[in-house]
């Protein structure tokens, strides 16, 4: 489980095919390898993976993870090249603060930014998502794109808006999204749930 809190931005170093459709993915981050457990969980720009290698190399720390054919259809991952910026949290420990929501790094789609509007002291981000997880977004609400746990401004149709703090800007790939790019996109766990229970009635 994480929260949305971006802890580190990795830089993806390698991707590498290999058989049966699974791709190796190595990333550089800031993390003390020493402290990346083999097996650990890893959210990359939202996307739970599972650390495979780790180890250093000169000053920056690397991990390694497998990305499956379904993860690659799915998601962004299988997009990622070398040099991409990817947003990395660890996976939350009891006790530690939960300063965003609940983020399972389970991504149900990609939504595409559809708008971006840079004020005096945030943006605002415009997003479009699949019809079948429209749904699932209500105002003020939470939503986590690319791995960034983010409240839900305004919702139209298969549209919605979030503003993004100078903060969240300045520490997350948020920065770079231009109208176009698509992104990661995972839904409230409570809203999936909720609707789950009311399908079965």
């Amino acid at each position: 489980m994480f929260t949305g809190i971006v802890t580190d931005i990795g830089e993806v170093r390698e991707v590498e095919a290999r058989a049966e459709g699974l791709t190796r993915l190595t990333i550089a981050c800031g993390y003390d390898p020493g402290g990346i457990a083999l097996g650990a969980s890893i959210a990359c720009s939202g996307v739970c993976l599972t650390v495979v290698a780790r180890g250093q190399d000169g000053n920056r720390a690397w991990f390694a993870v497998d990305a499956a054919a379904e993860t690659l259809r799915l998601t962004t991952v299988g997009r990622w090249r070398q040099d991409a910026r990817i947003n990395l949290e660890r996976a939350l420990k009891v006790g530690d603060e939960l300063g965003g929501h609940i983020v399972a790094g389970h991504v149900d789609g990609i939504a595409t930014l559809t708008a971006r509007e840079n004020l005096p002291d945030m943006a605002r981000l415009v997003f479009r998502l699949p019809a079948d997880l429209s749904r699932f977004v209500a105002a003020k609400g939470s939503v986590a794109i690319d791995g960034v746990s983010l409240t839900v401004n305004e919702v139209a149709d298969a549209t919605f808006s979030v503003l993004i703090i100078p903060h969240t800007l300045a520490v997350t790939t948020l920065c770079a999204l231009a109208v176009g790019d698509v992104a990661n996109v995972e839904v409230d766990l409570m809203a999936r749930y909720a609707a789950r229970l009311l399908d079965r009635r």
